[in-house]
């Protein structure tokens, strides 16, 4: 599987940043469909990803390069994401930080945009995990050729490395994804007036998928011992009932 889709010029293009992007423009597609149907406005969202995207990126950078820090020579190396090296978990707390102060600013209900976004960028998550397919990467241990014989041939292709099958983890996670994305479009129809619900959903579907499939991966950004992701993954589901739990109290209470 090569990583490398095309040259322009000597500079190599890597499958990585085109699948990145087509999960950023489905992400967009989507968001457009959902805002017009529950009657938010796409102009703010547009404004509030300007500012959130290319910051999440740096997030989501900056947060792998921490916990990776010895692993770089030089800081060409950090800021050089061709290859990889994203860490979601990063890029989500610094897109979700900035889209709330944009939000605030343009004095309008963050927590209703937030509902209406998320399960595009859920999406836009699962379409990503395939760019980690084609850098060999966010893969499991290693299984026996039996256990892999059950995906589909390129999947057994992809997960063939040093001569060795190993689990594909980024499948798992992308099949995750698309499943969450579909339950939190289900809910933001479901619960119109429990802004903040979707978000809360979110977070403790994610968490709770992302916690289990982090057990199985061999390439975990590690502190003191701990698989860092699977700290967050805890938080995430505690803050995630939490948003919910106020997110029902409030709409309990402005319809007494």
């Amino acid at each position: 599987m090569n990583p490398v889709a095309f040259e322009i010029f000597g500079l190599q293009i890597r499958w990585y940043g085109i699948i990145i992007a087509g999960g950023v423009l489905t992400a967009f597609l989507l968001s457009s469909v959902l805002a017009k149907k529950k009657g938010v406005s796409f102009d703010d969202i547009v404004d509030a990803f300007i500012w959130a995207f290319p910051i999440a990126i740096v997030g989501a950078r900056a947060y792998y390069v921490a916990f990776e820090f010895k692993n770089f020579d030089s800081f060409a190396d950090m800021i050089n994401i061709r290859t990889g090296g994203l860490a979601i978990h990063g890029g989500l707390i610094a897109g979700i930080i900035t889209a709330y102060i944009v939000l605030r600013i343009k004095k309008v209900n963050f927590w209703e945009y937030i509902d209406v976004v998320i399960p595009a960028v859920v999406l836009a998550q699962g379409i990503g995990r395939w760019g980690n397919f084609m850098n060999h990467e966010a893969h499991g241990g290693a299984v026996s050729s039996d256990f892999i014989s059950k995906f589909p041939e390129f999947i057994q292709k992809g997960m063939l490395i040093n001569g060795a099958y190993y689990h594909p983890t980024f499948l798992y996670e992308s099949v995750c994804d698309v499943l969450i994305c579909l339950i939190l479009i289900y809910i933001l129809f479901k619960k119109k007036k429990q802004h903040g619900i979707v978000l809360g959903a979110y977070l403790i579907l994610y968490s709770s998928a992302r916690f289990f499939i982090e057990g199985l991966r061999t390439d975990s950004l590690m502190f003191m011992g701990l698989r860092i992701a699977q700290v967050i993954s805890i938080v995430g589901i505690i803050l995630g009932a939490i948003i919910i739990f106020i997110s029902i109290k409030k709409a309990k209470s402005n319809n007494i």
